[in-house]
């Protein structure tokens, strides 16, 4: 289904032979995952899934090994299924896929999905692509990604500030993913003016989904963060010492296109009054929504964010809400744009609203030049 590992493809005589509907199976049951991959798939794609050499299917498109468990399990089913019922186009995929919604029923395309997914041995071990939901501008996402991701925000209040960092994401196996933040700005950290470019503190994460569930919709990691100390707090572009930030990330994939996720960890500097010890708290709640049933995807959101100092007694909570909405620029769904306003709810004599946006690649699926 994928640029990365090749493109899903069929023969054009599949096409030919699957262009008027085909008979359910006796008794007027839908065929099996099995018997329909047997009469439909397996002359390209091969008996495992392994791909059928270029000479034998007789034309000159790499076929992926679908045993590649990076392959079969990071995309949604409803992506699966869209590129078996519309053809590959659909997904900006090569076009000798084509569409099978006329010689397979719905639960037949359901079931051979399910099938070829097989073809991954260590398939439990490896969380489904359902769960990987839609990233929030604030709160950290459970599924372990492979992404690269631009955010930036500027402050609407106060000091100046436009600052931005480029993120680098990649899988490790089927449950665990490390990341590297390279953050940066323009910052004017004093009333009197003295505006100072320049980087910010380095990020380092590792994260690792301790369970999951495609039946329950749910996935749980657990990760850290540590940012390293590039700049002094004076220049308003780093916190002046190590920070090390355990955390907790949490998926549900609600009914009818909801989800909510959950993120929440302390940051923890090494030296001690450098700057804040807080604990945090984030929670971001949105639906999927797509104009046309196979068409490119918009996912309105909105986000709860507190964080109170944890060394400070009596300190108060601050609260903030993010409204925000992505949308899928590409037909593959691998590159996506996010844009929201992140709101003080108390404690706004010194707090402003800022705004943010991302422009999110994941990389796993291509080069962002194709599939549009």
């Amino acid at each position: 289904m994928r640029g990365r590992g090749g493109t899903v493809v069929v023969a054009a005589a599949l096409a030919l032979a699957f262009a008027a509907p085909s008979p359910l199976a006796a008794g007027g049951q839908a065929r099996s995952g099995a018997e329909v991959w047997g009469a439909a798939c397996a002359a390209c794609h091969g008996a495992d899934g392994a791909g059928q050499p270029r000479a034998l299917v007789g034309f000159d498109v790499k076929l992926p090994d679908l045993r590649d468990c990076t392959f079969a399990t990071s995309e949604p089913t409803a992506d699966w299924f869209a590129v078996v019922h519309e053809g590959g186009t659909v997904r900006g995929l090569n076009q000798m896929m084509p569409a099978f919604r006329g010689a397979l029923s719905d639960p037949e395309i359901a079931a051979v999905v399910d099938y070829l997914r097989g073809f991954c041995r260590d398939l439990p071990a490896w969380p489904l692509g359902e769960l990987n939901l839609p990233r929030a501008l604030f709160t950290e996402k459970a599924f372990p990604e492979n992404e690269v991701v631009l955010t930036s925000t500027i402050s609407l209040g106060g000091p100046g500030s436009l600052t931005s960092e480029l993120i680098y994401e990649q899988r490790l196996g089927p449950r665990t993913m490390f990341e590297v933040g390279v953050p940066f700005g323009i910052v004017d950290p004093t009333p009197s003016g003295g505006w100072t470019a320049g980087l910010g503190d380095l990020g380092f994460a590792v994260k690792h989904a301790l369970v999951h569930s495609a039946g329950r919709g749910s996935i749980l990691s657990i990760g850290l963060d540590v940012s390293v100390p590039t700049a002094g707090p004076e220049t308003g572009l780093g916190a002046g010492t190590t920070v090390v930030d355990p955390f907790l990330a949490f998926g549900q994939i609600l009914p009818a296109g909801g989800f909510v996720q959950a993120h929440a960890g302390f940051d923890l500097p090494v030296q001690a009054g450098q700057t804040r010890s807080d604990l945090f708290w984030r929670a971001a709640l949105g639906w999927s929504i797509s104009p046309r049933r196979y068409g490119r995807m918009i996912s309105p959101m909105v986000e709860v964010l507190g964080t109170r100092e944890i060394d400070v007694d009596g300190a108060v909570a601050l609260w903030d809400v993010a409204p925000e909405a992505q949308v899928t620029l590409s037909r593959r769904k691998h590159v996506r744009f996010d844009v929201g306003a992140r709101v003080p709810l108390n404690q706004t004599a010194d707090r402003h609203v800022q705004l943010a946006a991302y422009l999110l690649w994941d990389w796993g699926e291509g080069s962002p030049f194709e599939g549009w």
